[in-house]
């Protein structure tokens, strides 16, 4: 019989295996012109689809020429700037709003946007006893893995979990929607409760609030938050809410949808993705980055030590040795990024309520000398900013929202984006997305057992 040790001994030998047989030569990508990635050598994607969900912009043609410019991101057609602006001077809550207009491709009218509330509300609600029966089992630390678990298993509650119609996915997307931030909230409070021993609260949602309002209702003890913190998440929101259909998520959903599997495993497959640490996982990278930074720095308020520390990020001599400055660059935007312009318009102002204005301060500095170290010490193909993951993990600290709900956050968010993607490949393709791979295999001859 093996032994544990025995058996993780030949784990490793048999994974040096699969490594050593199977590299690829790198020139061979070059030599058949294969785009790695699905980006080219210039960092543009691969064009694989069309839509009218939203749109990105981060260059412009002047006289001929491609050049960057600040980045631009809009929903429906219409700007981020003047949505959030809407929702600023209007006094009220976005999310919901934003999401009709992502699903129907139309800003609602005030009845439109009451109905849909309702809609929404009346969807916010769990099968009898799921919380005890689903989230409550095996809990883990790893909240996304648990949102998967709910939303695979909440098929098995669904009779129609199998029909693809419009109607019915529509159904099922709003349900998901709403119900998205209860399955994170709860799955966060098991875990507390049975992995570290702390207390355990379930608080229904209130019909009567925003998701916002209710995400901080449930997450908190005392149920109790601040009208700029609630304000603050709803923006945060509608920032993550979609961002073109190639972003790694996105382009997931559309690939499994065409496939013409359920709602449910579509959604699951969008969170797998996006729980990786190169996409969803990067605001809690620059939130760790920050606290390394804090010890490591005697006066960080000194731009010189500051600037130097960035440097050692570089040369891979501090935090994770991986050379990054996290919460800098993006895959598309090169002079700015939307989202992180419109979350500096409103962070000062909470960090202000939260008494975390050196933080502010900080967080100012990095995204001034941030770019301009790596300018200096990379060779760049386009220009470098702060991206919306800078921002994202310091105003979730500042709501004192738990690290562990960093990357659900986003998936909150997203999956009204995932959602309305989702409907659009129903509507529009009905072939099933299948790139084509160049095998650079060799041919060998078959070796019988006895003779190898």
């Amino acid at each position: 019989m093996m032994r544990h040790k025995e058996y993780l001994e030949h784990i490793g030998e048999m994974a040096r295996t699969c490594v050593d047989n199977g590299k690829i030569d790198l020139e061979l990508y070059g030599k058949y012109d294969v785009q790695r990635g699905l980006r080219d050598k210039n960092g543009n994607g691969v064009l694989a689809g069309l839509t009218k969900v939203s749109k990105i912009e981060a260059f412009e043609v002047v006289d001929g020429q491609k050049k960057p410019c600040d980045g631009r991101l809009y929903y429906r057609g219409y700007s981020i700037q003047d949505l959030i602006r809407g929702e600023v001077e209007g006094h009220r809550y976005g999310f919901e709003e934003v999401a009709y207009l992502l699903l129907f491709s139309k800003l609602p009218s005030e009845e439109e946007l009451k109905e849909f509330r309702k809609a929404l509300a009346y969807c916010r609600k769990l099968p009898t006893n799921f919380t005890r029966d689903v989230i409550m089992k095996a809990p883990s630390r790893d909240i996304m893995n648990s949102l998967s678990k709910c939303i695979l298993t909440l098929a098995s509650y669904d009779t129609q979990a199998a029909d693809i119609s419009i109607e019915n996915v529509l159904r099922q997307c709003m349900m998901l929607i709403s119900t998205m931030p209860m399955l994170a909230v709860y799955s966060y409070h098991a875990y507390n409760h049975y992995e570290r021993d702390e207390s355990m609260y379930i608080h229904r949602p209130d019909p009567k609030l925003s998701t916002a309002e209710n995400f901080l209702r449930m997450l908190r003890p005392d149920m109790k938050y601040t009208e700029v913190e609630a304000h603050v998440l709803d923006m945060a929101l509608i920032l993550h809410m979609e961002h073109g259909g190639g972003n790694n998520s996105t382009f997931t959903t559309h690939v499994v949808t065409s496939s013409g599997t359920d709602t449910y495993a579509a959604i699951a497959s969008a969170l797998s993705s996006l729980k990786g640490p190169k996409h969803g996982g990067a605001n809690i990278k620059v939130v760790e980055m920050i606290q390394d930074l804090k010890k490591n720095v005697k006066d960080t308020t000194d731009e010189a030590q500051v600037e130097e520390y960035l440097k050692k990020l570089l040369h891979k001599e501090a935090f994770d040795k991986k050379g990054l400055i996290y919460g800098m660059g993006h895959a598309i935007y090169s002079a700015s990024d939307p989202r992180a312009e419109v979350f500096k318009t409103f962070v000062k102002e909470l960090s202000e309520e939260k008494h975390r204005e050196k933080d502010f301060a900080l967080y100012s500095m990095i995204e001034r000398l941030g770019p301009k170290v790596i300018m200096e010490e990379r060779k760049i193909y386009k220009g470098v900013s702060a991206n919306v993951d800078f921002y994202s993990g310091f105003v979730y600290s500042m709501l004192d929202i738990p690290e562990e709900l960093f990357t659900p956050m986003f998936a909150i968010a997203r999956i009204v984006g995932w959602s309305a993607h989702r409907i659009e490949e129903l509507i529009n393709v009905d072939k099933i997305i299948r790139p084509a791979y160049k095998s650079v295999m060799d041919e060998a001859e078959y070796v019988p057992m006895e003779e190898r």
